[in-house]
């Protein structure tokens, strides 16, 4: 969200968004921006924020600063939980704790779930070469990720 505007892209916002052209964005100008981009605040919940009821250039630059830099802790805190999760999934399959899936791990935890059946061996194969990039005959956590993300989105 934030890496896309440039300080020229900015400073045309703020000049948008100071329509009596007082060198000054309210807080109720500042929501309306914000809430089109998808944040939503109230405003009595920005004037706890900045502790103010309008900000000059200086403030609305560091007001975004601090907000892209929330967005961004917010979207790496998230992206770690999620491969946080994918680890653990990947250690449910990597039975032997070597960093990879083999086919026949692949096999007897499908088996233990109830999802195996002895005419597919070679479905769990296949599975397997689909998605080793490296050919190496193995699921690497790497290869893993790629493949939850392929049949998740």
């Amino acid at each position: 969200m934030c890496s896309t505007l440039n300080p020229n892209d900015l400073q045309r916002i703020f000049r948008k968004l100071d329509k009596n052209s007082d060198g000054l964005v309210s807080l109720e100008e500042l929501n309306w921006v914000l809430e089109r981009i998808g944040v939503q605040f109230r405003v009595q919940e920005l004037e706890s924020i900045v502790g103010k009821t309008s900000l000059n250039w200086d403030e609305f630059l560091f007001f975004y600063d601090s907000l892209c830099k929330n967005t961004e802790t917010v979207e790496a805190e998230e992206e770690k939980e999620e491969e946080g999760d994918l680890l653990k999934a990947f250690k449910v399959f990597d039975l032997n704790g070597d960093g990879f899936i083999s086919s026949d791990e692949l096999e007897n935890v499908l088996s233990r779930l109830g999802l195996w059946d002895e005419e597919s061996g070679k479905d769990c194969r296949s599975m397997i070469c689909e998605y080793d990039t490296n050919s190496d005959g193995v699921i690497d956590f790497e290869e893993f990720k790629n493949m939850m993300l392929h049949t998740f989105s």
